[in-house]
């Protein structure tokens, strides 16, 4: 029973350390808690149901199932990462010398925006994940996992080493560099605009990712399944260290576990409670999140 719930705290933890690294990586470069960043999981989780029955209508079904899902993805981030760009443009960039409360309200705004605008345009209803895959179960032990979960686990897994490795590329210290820095990052060279707008862009093509592997988890989304999906991310980047990548990768994974475990032994009723009481007692402990400390680079 415990290893099945480890399983299941693993498969939803990959996708709230896959949305946090969003967080971290944004509050890293400009300091700044982008709290529209779960709108974009939303977003991401009705464009992956559109382009999937878009592309399953065109006959890329059964067999060619696969190639469908990858154009979707690939659809997704696209529309997503171009979201995020925008918003930052839009909401972020005009006020990045202004009073640190502006662009906070300026997030909150941009939230209820986005909200309020898939509302309208795709009814306020749940939406149907047009396609269910992935439900073949592998045996072992007492696990029951399915084909689903395995693909959640180790695309998750995928992702985080990719950013990892990407830290080391020569974007990925400009970066790094422009977290420490920015004025120093500028006279070295750095375009420090083009690096905050990567930052937006590749938060933006991760939660996307997050939000189509939620829709085909459970089979259902709504417009306002960014809003819980975003505090649950701020919490497991807090919780891991926010700034941190390795914490927030490591918070989600643990947020992930701990809902898991206190749905099974405690009270699923209050599930979405477990994570804040265990952020609360780490914030006592240790204000600066598990890595905060520890951890050199922020990006």
């Amino acid at each position: 029973m415990l290893l099945q719930q480890l399983i299941n705290g693993l498969t939803l933890g990959g996708v709230y350390a896959i949305i946090a690294l969003g967080y971290t990586m944004v509050y890293g470069i400009l300091e700044l808690i982008n709290f529209a960043h779960g709108e974009i999981y939303m977003l991401g989780a009705y464009l992956g149901i559109i382009f999937l029955g878009i592309f399953t209508s065109l006959g890329l079904t059964a067999a060619n199932f696969p190639l469908a899902l990858l154009l979707t993805v690939l659809m997704t981030v696209l529309f997503c990462s171009a979201y995020g760009f925008t918003m930052e443009k839009v909401a972020y960039k005009p006020l990045r010398n202004a009073p640190r409360l502006s662009p906070l309200i300026s997030a909150i705004g941009v939230s209820i925006f986005l909200q309020n605008y898939v509302m309208l345009t795709q009814g306020a209803t749940d939406k149907v994940f047009p396609y269910r895959y992935g439900e073949t179960h592998i045996r072992f032990l007492s696990v029951d996992l399915t084909a689903l979960q395995a693909a959640i686990i180790i695309t998750s897994a995928l992702l985080m080493t990719g950013l990892h490795l990407f830290q080391k590329t020569r974007m990925g210290k400009a970066m790094r560099a422009t977290a420490q820095d920015k004025t120093m990052a500028a006279l070295v060279g750095i375009n420090v605009d083009t690096i905050i707008s990567m930052t937006f862009i590749i938060g933006a093509g991760l939660a996307a990712v997050a939000g189509i592997m939620v829709a085909s988890y459970y089979g259902i989304v709504n417009y306002s399944i960014g809003y819980m999906a975003g505090i649950k991310a701020f919490t497991a980047a807090v919780l891991g260290g926010i700034g941190s990548i390795p914490g927030a990768m490591l918070g989600g994974i643990l947020l992930g576990l701990i809902e898991s475990i206190g749905a099974a032994y405690i009270s699923s009723e209050y599930k979405d409670v477990y994570a804040f009481i265990v952020l609360l007692i780490i914030l006592l402990i240790r204000p600066s999140g598990i890595l905060g400390g520890y951890s050199e680079e922020k990006v």
